[in-house]
């Protein structure tokens, strides 16, 4: 008699945890929503679509705002499926996070403005203005001899970043040759004086160590500074300095998008 007993009281604690774990696996799953956004699918949880008081999302889920379904059962919105992905990710991240070289930021606006995530809008406007600041200024680069900055390679371009990464590479690739970097050339923020400039018979500027061992010429910075622009989407504008004749021969290159 008390055998059973036992066995009838394990039972009872076995369908009561079941019981539970199985309101868990519910509760877990009303958790999650599935949205359709202009055909893609986004599963999410409640929480992060509620995450702003007053938002549309807030409202749809909350039954504040009537929703219509697709042929799934799915909440169906009726807007850009691709950039919903970065409302997405600013619920869930709280911070506007783009992936290097996002060029809508016009039309993420207009989304933001859709869902009435005013802080996300406003984060993108302002990341917005600051591109088109930056667009206007001119940045340059100036690769010259330390002892006459007359003589030398110009490089103008109204993208800052690109600007530092053709910067970088020439430091890079002369770091490479020059043994005694960096008493061989100083860097600054917009020039990188060589020690050692010599003027060929051809006209052709050459830059070189001390020990008359070429680290490289001019041309292939300009030929190397040209490949990396196209590259990234540059335009080659002419010349600065037209009367040079060519692109070889000139002093200055001036890129832009």
């Amino acid at each position: 008699m008390e055998r059973k007993s036992n066995r009838r009281a394990k039972e009872s604690e076995e369908n009561h945890s079941n019981f539970e774990g199985s309101e868990q696996d519910k509760d877990y799953k009303t958790s999650l929503i599935t949205l359709n956004v202009g055909g893609y699918l986004y599963i999410t949880q409640k929480q992060t679509l509620t995450k702003y008081p007053d938002s549309f999302l807030e409202g749809i889920i909350n039954g504040k705002i009537m929703c219509p379904f697709d042929a799934d059962g799915h909440y169906f919105i009726d807007r850009d499926g691709l950039l919903f992905r970065h409302i997405l990710n600013f619920l869930r991240n709280g911070e506007l996070l783009l992936p290097e070289g996002f060029r809508e930021n016009q039309l993420l606006a207009h989304e933001a403005d859709f869902f009435q995530l005013k802080v996300l809008s406003d984060a993108v406007k302002s990341r917005w203005e600051k591109e088109q600041l930056a667009s206007r200024e001119t940045t340059f680069l100036e690769i010259t001899d330390s002892h006459d900055r007359s003589q030398g390679l110009r490089i103008f371009c109204n993208a800052p970043d690109f600007i530092a990464k053709i910067k970088s590479r020439i430091v890079l690739v002369s770091k490479s040759r020059l043994d005694g970097f960096p008493e061989e050339f100083s860097v600054s923020s917009n020039i990188i004086q060589f020690k050692y400039f010599i003027k060929s018979e051809n006209g052709t500027r050459l830059v070189l160590k001390e020990d008359n061992t070429f680290v490289c010429t001019l041309e292939t910075l300009k030929f190397e500074a040209i490949m990396m622009a196209l590259k990234c989407g540059f335009r080659l504008l002419t010349s600065l300095d037209c009367s040079k004749g060519s692109i070889v021969h000139s002093d200055a290159l001036h890129f832009i998008k």
